[in-house]
């Protein structure tokens, strides 16, 4: 490391990226340190409360609505009026932050991209500096790439798919620069880096800055949000309530904070969103030591089961009563070029869980390939009467502690635990070698679907006694089978990350051993990269 002259206190990784000193500015790196030494103390706090929470969750104690902040859920009142650029934002592409993503994206016809720094980057310096690089020219305009086989992408004149932004989550921190000694929030690296160099820029086309806030499990985690978006609006010369955010509910905690979450950021958040593969997660990581809520294998954890469907219709109603939109949840299906049945079949899908979602009352939704947008637009377009669906009040929705968290019913076969394996190993092959998303049998692969199938490998073999569907104990010998396995059925030299195979199942096995899940594989695994 390398003490920054300019300002003592600031450390930077020796390692250098090009044009890393035109994102890393002496300003930017001195409003990074005056974030850091304003709300890192907050943060720690916050972190601290979260472990204080599962702590209590692990002694056998339920989540629950709070007590104390009744009279926000009971009493009227709305978020502040939502800009005319995101009246509309039925179809949504999510991505990592690369050139030829975000080119495509904005190119799409989506109504919104969020560019995402968190679930599919994978934080590599050189990632995470060329991202905002990437960001910066395309907010300029003049974004373009030329692939090793010559064919060049540049962004439309035309274009208007709305940026959004997702930083990295609380719990995360930026190894490659400290403050004082201390490493910097993850969440403040990405966020504040975007804004000093986009946010003037955006905010005179009536274009934001606008963001993702991911992994909140509480309102006080949102109302510090706020507090660090004021911040930086005052020293950015932008009016309070310009930078616009939508939320993300994809922990558990925060399924029964959704009121308090929007009334925290009432001045300036525009909706939730229903991350529902970080949710299925989240309830994993949960109730990681209830025996009774053990969940079967992943596929058979869809929309329609009682936990997640009353979850995604209590956010439309919570949303609507406030005036938000209520965002749907991600198709993670590619195209099947190969296979126009399969492709069919896997188009089906997405149509049907579609139209679940825009009957159901949601704003809209999101997709993980440019394909799927004319699918998902498709049941948008035919079954919302609008740009967006606020009327629809579902004054019907009773969702209450228990339906929240019930148990899910079905089983474990040996097929899906081999499969949570691979796809593990597949995806912490990639993450190590500087992907953060990966197509595995045709479904887009980010952190979240990665770490359903690492929790559940941990507590179907940590927790009660849990059988394969033949009645068969599940134990740690049959997981070291599998494990050991790996190599005879993932052969392919071409897979991303493929080198990096043995250091993947090293750390699998490590993780899944330990007495304690891990509340994020990406922690240990960042140490790596």
């Amino acid at each position: 490391m390398a003490d920054a002259s300019f300002h003592t206190g600031i450390e930077l990784a020796s390692v250098r990226v090009p044009d890393q000193d035109t994102v890393l500015t002496p300003v930017a790196l001195n409003l990074l340190a005056e974030l850091h030494r304003r709300f890192e103390s907050r943060r720690q706090t916050l972190l601290k409360a979260r472990e204080a929470r599962q702590s209590v969750f692990d002694a056998g104690e339920l989540p629950d609505f709070r007590a104390d902040t009744r009279s926000i859920r009971e009493s009227h009142w709305r978020v502040a009026p939502i800009p005319a650029a995101l009246q509309d934002r039925r179809v949504e592409i999510t991505g990592p932050v690369d050139r030829k993503m975000i080119i495509n994206a904005l190119n799409s016809g989506a109504k919104v991209f969020m560019a995402d720094f968190e679930d599919s980057t994978c934080p590599t310096w050189a990632n995470l500096i060329e991202g905002q690089i990437n960001l910066r020219d395309a907010v300029a305009g003049d974004i373009a790439f030329t692939a090793d086989n010559g064919k060049h992408y540049a962004l439309r004149a035309d274009a208007n798919t709305v940026l959004m932004v997702r930083p990295r989550g609380w719990h995360l921190s930026e190894k490659h620069l400290l403050i004082d000694g201390e490493r910097l929030s993850a969440s403040l690296f990405d966020l504040a880096l975007f804004a000093l160099h986009n946010a003037q820029a955006l905010h005179v086309r009536d274009r934001g800055p606008y963001f993702y806030l991911p992994k909140l499990q509480a309102m006080e985690e949102a109302a510090l949000w706020d507090e660090v978006l004021a911040f930086l609006e005052v020293r950015l010369g932008l009016p309070i309530g310009a930078m616009k955010v939508t939320v993300l509910i994809e922990t558990l905690p925060a399924v029964f904070e959704m009121d308090e979450i929007l009334h925290a950021l009432r001045g300036r958040i525009v909706g939730l969103n229903c991350g529902r593969w970080d949710y299925i997660f989240s309830y994993i990581k949960t109730f990681r030591r209830h025996a009774n809520r053990v969940l079967p294998e992943r596929g058979q954890v869809g929309m329609g089961v009682p936990f997640l469907s009353h979850y995604s219709q209590l956010l439309i109603q919570t949303c609507h009563r406030r005036g938000a939109f209520a965002m749907g949840g991600m198709a993670a299906q590619i195209p099947i070029n190969h296979d126009p049945e399969a492709n069919e079949k896997a188009l089906a899908k997405v149509r049907a869980d579609k139209l679940r979602e825009v009957s159901n009352g949601h704003d809209g939704t999101w997709v993980a390939h440019p394909a799927l947008i004319p699918v998902a637009q498709e049941q948008f377009d035919a079954h919302m009467r609008g740009p967006n669906n606020l009327e629809v009040l579902r004054e019907d929705v009773v969702a209450d502690r228990n339906t929240l968290i019930a148990p899910s019913s079905g089983n474990i076969t040996r097929a899906g635990f081999e499969t949570n394996v691979d796809v593990c190993v597949r995806y912490l092959m990639a993450w190590l070698d500087g992907l953060g998303c990966v197509p595995i049998e045709h479904l887009m692969e980010d952190a979240a679907t990665a770490e359903i199938s690492r929790a559940q490998l941990w507590q179907w073999l940590h927790v009660g006694e849990q059988e394969f569907k033949d009645g068969t104990p599940i134990d740690m010998a049959w997981f070291e089978a599998v494990l050991a396995r790996v190599p005879q059925r993932i052969t392919d030299p071409s897979l991303p990350g493929y080198a990096r195979l043995d250091e993947a199942c090293a750390l699998l096995g490590e993780l899944t051993r330990a007495d304690v899940l891990a509340d994020f594989l990406t922690l240990p695994a960042y140490e790596r990269i």
